[in-house]
């Protein structure tokens, strides 16, 4: 997500290093740079040059501040207005109960995985939600939310005889309010393109059920198209909210950057990948640090405090301060780690990572890795040293392996608990050496 745009700002913005003053002169080259930049990124062109005005307008004539670069003055200019571009302090929900929430779109955006991902977060933050199938003309659309909802262990509400979608609207939160649910989400149609029998479909559905919120799902990879899109929906709906799904196929973003300055509705939560966990409340200061390359420690804090269990970390660390790690903790920490999200998307969020390229080979390494070690018996887990050739050989062929690489594994497995013992006995000098061979030969699988 916004990788080509971040590249294109980070070079415009490195012309500007060394001035004494933000000038007219030294900045005309770098907000025309800007400006190319968001129009690369696919933002709408009065958006683009909107926001390269106001930057112009802040920047002209401030004298560089003491201990400050000309580049960071205006780096923190254009967050400021990003942040304002993408609407700062606009994602809460309305605070009702039950809280009713209509999600709308066009066929293919994610709607139905998106009605999913919001009840799993609301859950998350202490509602009892509910979803409902409202979708009655896609094959399939009932089956698909019926078995996400299971999976996420969700109330789930339909009615396959019935074709009258406001009556089922009305019975969902008849059968949610009576179950104590205080969040229903109704899941309707999409089609390919807006048109009156969609329109008309989910307008009488809001006059029937009377929603809280009414959010758009609307595709991010689509560009100005999505914009089009929300246009069409909140003149017909007076949209709440949006969801701008698929950020992390489109490296362009310029719909997440236009929308909202467009419709003038809040961008309130984004899908960044098809886990379940890639879904998130929108915030536009984190994306606005993410964009120009500073990260998002915040979000990844706030994901590490929902996904890993701290009662094992804790475990965890105590078996690495008494030197006491075995395989069996290595597999357990790894699965920790996934949790997280790919490691391309971690790196994403650590402060001048943005650019950092993890190839597919990375993810495959961690893959292989996890299969070696779930591919051992218990006892071979805890007490490696007793894997001879037989037991080498039996892992490789259960984890589709080579030899070599089962080999590799356990070599650099016992260097770890080299340096763990070195670090218990207080021999950090030591450890450093091991630190430096083990990176000179590769380190661990998977890192």
């Amino acid at each position: 997500m916004f990788e080509s745009l971040t590249e294109k700002l980070s070079h415009a913005l490195r012309n500007l290093r060394g001035v004494g003053k933000l000038s007219e002169e030294n900045m005309a080259e770098a907000l025309k740079e800007v400006r190319t930049a968001l129009l690369g990124a696919d933002v709408h062109f009065k958006v683009a040059r909107e926001f390269v005005e106001r930057v112009q307008a802040k920047c002209l004539g401030q004298q560089v501040l003491a201990g400050v670069t000309p580049g960071q003055q205006i780096v923190k200019i254009i967050h400021d207005e990003l942040v304002s571009l993408l609407g700062e302090g606009t994602t809460a929900l309305s605070g009702a109960r039950p809280l009713k929430i209509l999600m709308v779109g066009l066929h293919g955006s994610g709607k139905t995985t998106s009605t999913v991902k919001l009840a799993k977060l609301l859950k998350k933050r202490g509602y009892r939600p509910w979803v409902a199938a409202c979708d009655i003309h896609r094959p399939a659309a009932i089956d698909q939310l019926e078995i996400l909802a299971k999976q996420e262990e969700i109330g789930f509400y339909c009615d396959r005889a019935s074709r009258d979608v406001p009556a089922i609207g009305a019975a969902a939160l008849n059968a949610a309010r009576q179950a104590g649910a205080d969040c229903v989400i109704l899941d309707t149609a999409g089609r390919l393109q807006i048109d009156t029998e969609l329109i008309d479909e989910v307008t009488r559905l809001s006059a029937r059920v009377e929603p809280d919120e009414i959010l758009l799902v609307a595709d991010g990879a689509l560009g100005q198209e999505a914009v089009n899109v929300a246009k069409a929906f909140h003149e017909a709906l007076k949209l709440t909210g949006l969801i701008l799904t698929k950020l992390d196929g489109d490296a362009r973003g310029g719909a997440a950057l236009s929308i909202k300055a467009i419709t003038g509705v809040p961008i309130k939560f984004i899908g960044t990948g098809e886990k379940p966990a890639d879904f998130d409340t929108f915030h536009p200061d984190r994306l606005a640090s993410r964009i120009l390359g500073m990260g998002d420690v915040v979000s990844l804090v706030e994901r590490a405090q929902e996904t890993i269990d701290h009662k094992e970390a804790e475990k965890m660390a105590e078996k690495l301060r008494k030197a006491d790690f075995t395989l069996e903790d290595f597999l357990a920490q790894m699965q920790q780690i996934k949790k997280l999200g790919s490691m391309e998307s971690i790196m994403k969020m650590m402060p001048g990572m943005s650019g950092v390229k993890i190839d597919g080979d990375a993810e495959k390494s961690m893959a292989r890795t996890e299969a070696i070690i779930q591919s051992m018996t218990l006892q071979e887990r805890r007490k490696p040293e007793i894997l001879n050739g037989n037991r080498r050989l039996r892992i490789a062929n259960g984890a589709g392996v080579k030899v070599v690489e089962v080999n590799q594994l356990l070599k650099q497995f016992q260097q770890m608990q080299k340096m763990m013992k070195m670090f218990k006995g207080g021999g950090s000098k030591k450890m450093m050496r091991q630190m430096q061979a083990m990176q000179g030969r590769g380190g661990m699988p998977g890192f």
